[in-house]
């Protein structure tokens, strides 16, 4: 069969033909622990009873309608998110870049609603990534993905990760917005200092701008807390959900108070897909999950016990490891050698990884595992790293 894609992907040579929890299985029949989850998208794991439960019947009803006419599970949907966080509105879209461009939107209208349209900034952070439109791109100023893109999206500055200092220094008259991930993914898996996001709370307050969390990689659980910046005990203005969201069915969410969200009355913003049926069952049916007793507490704990298990990988061989880094089940191992290396080591003893910046490799397993998967998960990078070791020894 001609190959007709686009080579935009740097796929590996591998396809899955069905999942069970955090198993996959290949069209080659081998198995594979998957410690991507779809990169933080698949929360729930593969083949979860009550997401495909609640697809399925969703699907035997309506699909589509459009945003013509009311979703009822959106409106249960939104108004479960906004139950447990700091949200009053919800705007539902597809992806998490459609969330970035949604918050992008509602900042500039937000200010210019109030006479103040000369106020549409937005400080992002280094290391950052919100995105591969061109806007987004951006937001993030990373030159990898800015390449053979210029002229450059207007309004948006770069301050380094966590400097406090350096974010004072950039507010001018025209900035609207402050924009953090409280962890960066794509960035390398860099937790942002829980005093840090406090203090953007209080420069926010001060100077009269937005405050936008990017939760798209670290919200939905993942940190054990349903919201990262919930460690911090610390609320934005707005903040962009997607991924886990779905549990692997496409959905995006811009979640803002009240105030921001008179600046999108009808014809502001929309989209043709975003809120869907289909989408709004499995983002219902991924809360029911999450917001079980207990639930996260166990995803905490689990990662406690991870980041302890990979500690102690690093220690034993520090020639292929040099620290892990992250929280809950958002974690990554910071490597000597080439990440890339290690993630294909890995991948050929049945553990799928994914890289990240600074030569990070990504864990990211569905949030339904277990100390039993940590502990094959573990031992699989065990074997890796003796490998590395035993190929210096035949050099």
């Amino acid at each position: 069969m001609r190959d007709a894609l686009m080579r935009n992907y740097a796929r590996a040579d591998l396809a899955f033909e069905r999942g069970e929890g955090p198993w996959l299985y290949s069209t080659d029949g081998r198995r594979f622990l998957d410690f991507t989850a779809g990169i933080a998208v698949c929360a729930l794991g593969h083949a979860h009873p009550h997401l495909v439960k609640a697809l399925q019947e969703q699907a035997a009803k309506v699909w589509h309608t459009s945003n013509l006419f009311r979703i009822p599970e959106g409106e249960r949907l939104a108004a479960r998110l906004a139950e447990h966080s700091f949200a009053d509105r919800v705007f539902f879209c597809n992806s998490g870049v459609e969330a970035f461009e949604a918050a992008a939107k509602i900042v500039r209208k937000h200010f210019d609603d109030r006479g103040q349209p000369d106020r549409y900034r937005i400080i992002a952070c280094s290391g950052s990534f919100h995105g591969r439109s061109l806007a987004a791109i951006a937001a993030s100023g990373n030159p990898k993905y800015m390449d053979g893109f210029a002229p450059n999206a207007p309004g948006f500055d770069q301050i380094a990760f966590g400097n406090s200092n350096e974010l004072r220094n950039a507010i001018t008259d025209e900035t609207a917005a402050i924009l953090v991930e409280p962890i960066q993914g794509e960035g390398g898996i860099r937790a942002a200092r829980l005093e840090f996001l406090r203090e953007l709370r209080r420069v926010c307050d001060e100077f009269g701008l937005l405050l936008i969390f990017d939760e798209i990689q670290c919200g939905m659980g993942r940190t054990g807390k349903l919201f990262a910046c919930e460690w911090a005990d610390v609320w934005p203005d707005v903040m962009m959900l997607a991924k886990g969201l779905g549990g692997g069915f496409p959905i995006g969410a811009l979640l803002t108070t009240e105030e921001v969200a008179q600046a999108f009355g009808p014809g502001v913003h929309g989209t043709t897909f975003g809120g869907n049926p289909l989408a709004m069952s499995c983002g219902n049916a991924v809360l029911d999950e999450l917001l079980k007793p207990g639930f996260l507490e166990q995803v905490k704990a689990t990662g406690d016990y991870l980041w302890h298990k990979l500690e102690g990988l690093v220690q034993r061989h520090p020639q292929v490891f040099e620290a892990v880094r992250g929280s809950g089940l958002m974690l990554g191992l910071k490597c000597r050698v080439p990440s890339g290396d290690v993630i294909a080591a890995a991948q050929e003893r049945g553990l799928l990884t994914v890289g990240a910046a600074e030569n990070v490799v990504r864990l990211l397993p569905p949030l339904i595992i277990g100390r039993e998967e940590v502990d094959m998960a573990v031992g699989l990078l065990e074997e890796t790293a003796g490998s590395f070791a035993a190929a210096e020894q035949t050099l």
